[in-house]
This record gives C-alpha cells, sequence and structure tokens, in this order.
C-alpha cells in the first residue's frame, strides 16, 4: 500500500480546530480499521477519533496537546516494511508546521522524534487510560497558592460566559414552588418502576409543557425578526472534573415523564464517561441548572449563548406554612428564571414561569 495520510476531520458542523488530548498508537504500532487513533477535544467535547484504514505507523506528526486546523496531518500509515522518502516527510513537516503556527511548536518528523513515540510510551498511555476509567472519580484538591492550569473545556466554559454577560442583557425572575406533592409522587414512583425518575426529569417534563403554551421562550434574535426554535430541546448542567456541559434532551415536548428520565440517565452517564459526541452539545431552547444536591437555595444562573434562558434550581426544604389555615410543613423549592431580554419582555416569562410552577405543584398533570 501507498502511505496514507490520516488528517483531522470536521466533526461537526461548526468545528474549526481540535486539541489532541491523547494520541493512542506510537510508530510501529498496527493499526486496523476502526480502532481509536486520537482523542479530539473540540469547543463542545471530547470525541474518539477512528481510523478509517489500516497499517503500520509510520510517523506520528503531532504531539498530544497541540491545537490543529481540520484537515490537518495527524499521522502517515503504511506497510510493515515501508520506508518513507525523507523529502516527503520534510514536505509534510512543514505542512503541519505551517498550519498549527499559531499554536505551541510543532513536533519536527525526524527518525529521532518517531523514536520517541515508541510503543511502550503508547502502551503506558492505554494502561493509565485504563485505570483512570475504573477509579472513582475525585475532586482535585489544589493547595493553597498552587497555580492551576485549566482544562479546555473549562477555557471554553469561561470564554462562552463572559460573552454571555457581555452580550445577552437579562432580567431575573424567582418563584417558590410547593414540592410536597411532588416528592410524594417521585417517591412512589421509583418505589414501582425499574427506572428512577429525578427532580430534574419533573423540572424538565413542566418546563417542555411550558414552551409548549409559551413558544416565544425558544426565540433567538435574527437580525430584523425573533426565530423560534421547530423542537422543544433542552440542556441539562452536569459537573464533572473537566468542568461543566450541558448536553440536550432532544423534542422534551413529545417524550413522557419515563422517556425523558430515560433520556437524562443516559446523557448522564455519557457525559461523566467522556462519551458526549458533538450533536448532544448542539442547539437547545434553554437549560436548567441544579445546584440543590449541594444545599444552595437559589442562584441567578448565566445564558448559555445561542439559547434565550436558563432556570436555576434550589435545594428543597421543609418550610412552615399555613395549610387550611393551620400552620404545616410544606417542602419548598426555589426556581430563579435567567432571560434574554432582547427576545422575551417580562410579562411572557413571568406567566410561562408562573405555568411551570403550577404543573411542578399538580406533578399528576407531568406524568
Amino acid at each position: 500500500m501507498m502511505a496514507n495520510e490520516i488528517v483531522l476531520p470536521k466533526l461537526g458542523e461548526t468545528m474549526k480546530e481540535g486539541t489532541l488530548a491523547n494520541i493512542r498508537f506510537s510508530a510501529g504500532d498496527r493499526v486496523n480499521c476502526g480502532d481509536i487513533l486520537f482523542d479530539i477535544e473540540t469547543d463542545k467535547a471530547t470525541l474518539e477519533m477512528e481510523s478509517e484504514a489500516a497499517g503500520f505507523v509510520k510517523a506520528v506528526l503531532v504531539e498530544a496537546g497541540q491545537t490543529v486546523p481540520v484537515h490537518t496531518p495527524l499521522l502517515i500509515l503504511g506497510d510493515e516494511d515501508e520506508q518513507l522518502d525523507s523529502a516527503y516527510l520534510t514536505q509534510i513537516a512543514d505542512h503541519v508546521r505551517a498550519a498549527v503556527m499559531v499554536f505551541p511548536s510543532v513536533k519536527q518528523v525526524s527518525d529521532a522524534a518517531l523514536e520517541q513515540t515508541s510503543a511502550s510510551f503508547a502502551q503506558s498511555l492505554r494502561d493509565a487510560e485504563a485505570q483512570a476509567r475504573c477509579a472513582p472519580a475525585q475532586p482535585p484538591k489544589p493547595q493553597l497558592g498552587a497555580t492551576v492550569p485549566l482544562s479546555r473545556t473549562q477555557k471554553i466554559v469561561a470564554e462562552k460566559m463572559v460573552w454571555s454577560k457581555q452580550n445577552i442583557p437579562c432580567f431575573y425572575l424567582n418563584v417558590r414552588v410547593n414540592a410536597t406533592k411532588l416528592v410524594e409522587l417521585r417517591s412512589q414512583m421509583n418505589a414501582s418502576s425499574e427506572t428512577t425518575v429525578t427532580i430534574n426529569d419533573f423540572v424538565i417534563r413542566a418546563l417542555a409543557l411550558g414552551i409548549g403554551h409559551y413558544p416565544i421562550m425558544t426565540g433567538q434574535l435574527a437580525e430584523d425578526h425573533i426565530q423560534l426554535f421547530d423542537s422543544i430541546d433542552i440542556g441539562l448542567a452536569i459537573s464533572t472534573d473537566e468542568g461543566v456541559a450541558a448536553p440536550i434532551v432532544r423534542d422534551c415536548g413529545g417524550k413522557t415523564l419515563t422517556q425523558i428520565s430515560e433520556q437524562t440517565g443516559d446523557l448522564i452517564a455519557r457525559t461523566l464517561a467522556g462519551k458526549l459526541t458533538l450533536e448532544d452539545l448542539s442547539g437547545g431552547c434553554m437549560s436548567i441548572s441544579n445546584l440543590g444536591v449541594f444545599g444552595v437555595d437559589s442562584f441567578i444562573p448565566i445564558v448559555i449563548p445561542g439559547q434565550s434562558s436558563i432556570l436555576g434550581v434550589g435545594t428543597i426544604q421543609d418550610v412552615v406554612l399555613p395549610v387550611n389555615k393551620q400552620p404545616g410543613v410544606c417542602q419548598i423549592m426555589n426556581l430563579t428564571l435567567s432571560v434574554d431580554h432582547k427576545v422575551i419582555n417580562g410579562a411572557e416569562a413571568a406567566q410561562f414561569l408562573d405555568f411551570t410552577k403550577k404543573l411542578l405543584e399538580h406533578p399528576d398533570e407531568l406524568v
């Protein structure tokens, strides 16, 4: 076979570049079709890049940690005994160097450089990766005064949040939900079903029904008009060691509570395993962020660029309130809605939030 250049593919419509989080093969390794060559970090997710060809790795043209544009050659495959022409290697090395000149220095393709990417090093990467997958995730514990490097995900989130605060003029609404019946119904459902329904599932279902009544909540400003979404897709903020991800629960308006629960369970599992795709993270008309598990009463979340609102969900706590003119203990949950004022006015958002609140207070309507 002739030498085969493996390039960085465009893994999503908006993808312009990718960071090589992990290189799975070294010079001399055998590659089969379908083998994972690289772990690629994009602006939305970390993805596995499969090989569409088979052969032996003749040269690795990039280094882990480098950010390269799409269509940049990453490695060369060939026959086991094939010798690559030195002029060809120099030419392709120059090509790669030119492609990533705005990023950290690219790897020189030479015999010495190829020797550094030995098979033993590749195996140690695979061993470390397997160990990391088996070990429970532990939050980092930096020491005071330490310098804590940002992951690519954290950098991207930081950039998006700064852009959001600078470009999305928000107003904020807060309501208290009597979640007593919601908590009771959830307990009954989980006691009699194999599927565990979460508070987030109920909230997403309520939001979906609310958006169905108030579709302006999906609006995005598009020059001289407001464009509404054609489906109800809601993001769910999930915290990971690498930062926050908000995968999208698709077509919430057409799903039952149980179907929403199954999809959120799948998204959470794949988020924590680092298996999200670009499709999982693309789109969405709004998101929810729940910090109630940390005992937070209420908070003001930041709208994700490309969406028009986000709902902050607080903890559920016992509060003494009048019940039939007598003191009674109710379970109260705070909801805070951050809204893009460019497309949604206060009255519209207030009606939407009130509609959502009433659904959560009468959860039988969500089942």
